[in-house]
Order: C-alpha cells, then sequence, then structure tokens
C-alpha cells in the first residue's frame, strides 16, 4: 500500500529531484575542499554521516536551517543560503504535483498526530530504505523510466521526515512475518531494511509489531490500510489495492477498520519479541 506507485503520468516529468541532486552536488564539492568527512561535516551542523550521505546524493531534502548551517561550516560565502527559497518553492511544488487521488491523504498524512499502518504486502513506504524502495519501483509494471524511479525514491523518503519534528506524531506498524521474509532487491537490501526496522522500532514514538506466520487467526487477509488522525480532525483510514486508492472519511467504516487494527495487533507478537524476531532474522541471514 504505497500510494506513489501508479503508472507514470505527464506532469510527473516535471520533478524536482534534479534541484535537490545539484545541490547535492555542490554540497560535496564544498565539503570535500574544506577537507572534511562526511561524518566531520555532519557532527558541524548536527546531522548524522547517513544524513549527509543522503543529501549529497540528492535523496534527501536539505532543509533551510541546515543550508544556513552548511553555509557558514564550509565557507560557502552565502551560495547554499541562496538556494533556500528555490528549495521551498520545490518542497511545495513536491507536495501539489502528486496526483488528485492522492493528494488529500499525502495532506492529511503530513498533518497526522496519529498514524497505525498494518500491512501484509511489503514494508511500509514510512519504513523503507531508498534501496529498498528503488527495488521496489523498478520491479513495478508497466515500467518506469529511470528518471521517474529517482523521483518517487526522493518523494519516499521526503515522507519520513514525519518522524522528525517534536512532538512527535504517535506511530504504529503491524508487519506480516512474509513481508520480512521476502528478499526484494536481493539479500543485502532485505538486510538493510531489516536493520532499519530495528532502528526505528525502538523509538519512543513508534510501536512496531510482526504478525508470525504461524497463528492460526488472522484477522485481516484483505489489502493493507492505514487509520490515521489529522491534527484537529476526524480519524480517517486510507486503502489501496493494485493501485486504486480509497480514502475513507465514512465515521463508521473507520470505526470498523479502526477495530480490525485493534484485533490484528492483539494477535500480533509484542513490540519487543517483534523486535528479537527481526534480530534474529538478521543473525540466521
Amino acid at each position: 500500500m504505497d500510494q506513489e506507485r501508479r503508472p507514470e503520468s505527464p506532469g510527473e516529468a516535471e520533478g524536482t529531484s534534479e534541484l535537490f541532486s545539484a545541490l547535492g552536488k555542490q554540497i560535496k564539492v564544498l565539503r570535500e575542499r574544506a577537507g572534511l568527512t562526511q561524518r566531520e561535516f555532519g557532527m558541524m551542523v548536527g546531522y548524522g554521516e547517513a544524513q549527509i550521505s543522503a543529501i549529497e546524493r540528492g535523496v534527501r531534502i536539505p532543509q533551510p536551517e541546515f543550508l544556513d548551517a552548511a553555509d557558514g561550516a564550509l565557507g560557502a560565502g552565502g551560495l547554499l543560503k541562496a538556494a533556500k527559497d528555490d528549495v521551498r518553492k520545490a518542497q511545495a511544488k513536491a507536495r501539489t504535483r502528486h496526483p488528485d487521488w492522492y493528494r488529500d491523504y499525502a495532506q492529511l498524512e503530513a498533518d497526522a498526530v496519529e498514524l497505525h499502518v498494518y500491512t501484509n504486502q511489503s514494508i511500509p513506504g514510512l519504513l523503507q530504505t531508498e534501496n529498498y524502495a528503488r527495488a521496489v519501483f523498478t520491479q513495478w509494471r508497466p515500467l518506469l523510466s529511470d528518471a521517474t524511479i529517482e523521483r518517487r525514491v526522493v518523494d519516499r523518503l521526503a515522507r519520513q521526515r514525519i518522524f522528525e519534528p517534536w512532538p512527535s506524531p504517535t506511530f504504529s506498524f503491524i508487519l506480516d512475518e512474509s513481508v520480512l521474509l521476502r528478499p526484494i532487491g536481493g539479500k543485502a537490501v532485505r538486510d538493510e531494511q531489516l536493520r532499519k526496522l530495528l532502528h526505528v522500532g525502538q523509538l519512543r514514538t513508534v510501536q512496531l509489531q510482526v504478525m508470525p506466520m504461524d497463528r492460526e487467526e488472522q484477522p485481516s487477509l484483505d489489502s493493507p490500510f492505514t487509520v490515521l488522525t489529522p491534527r484537529g480532525k476526524q480519524q480517517v483510514a486510507y486503502l489501496e489495492s493494485h493501485g486504486y486508492p480509497r480514502l475513507i472519511t465514512d465515521r463508521e467504516e473507520v470505526r470498523v477498520l479502526g477495530i480490525r487494527y485493534g484485533i490484528i495487533q492483539a494477535h500480533a507478537l509484542r513490540p519487543r519479541e517483534s523486535l528479537t524476531l527481526i534480530e534474529k532474522m538478521l543473525g540466521e541471514a
């Protein structure tokens, strides 16, 4: 249930990933000219090495405050600061370029105070690594162009900024064990993805559970779904099957899905047990 997987649309070619890619290359050149490693530079601006790497590769959007800090740390003389307005415009364009069938959900997700996701097909987009997301889009049929794949990877990773603000929304994820066993992209991609799940699953704002395959009772064998509560608005639900999305606002339908989620949660492993299972999968890989 990853909403960006629709067939490529003509308007999608007007994406903004080129800007972030070019800006990332400039930052890399300035960093290397300053004789700094990604780790050293990250410590100077309050970012991790992996975050700096993602920004330099154009798969993470550099926030305006990062550009301010980077400009000073790298002695860019205002070069990076000058890009802030363009970044803001590109971010707005990225939000509005979603097709109509997804745009409403994207805004609700961005404004969520609670978000609960059940999946039995693939790792949820909010939890995917860059390599896992690229593998998903590369295998999609009909085939997507290389440029479209990269734009969609950027968009998917940009959605994950929802974990960064404080106070953060409250998250819960229930993943069918079959999703963890499926080696999408190969063993190395799968192992990297499992390690990310372990990291995210230990965040205080996240409850991650696994529905084991040996359960004799499985309350939901239908498509994945999401139940979320936007700030100041009533709870809604979202589901998608074979690329056909449905945003549910009817209170009774949302209530039914909320009950179903609760029942699935009761049958799943507890969070600590779930993380232990993932650790075991990595140890046996």
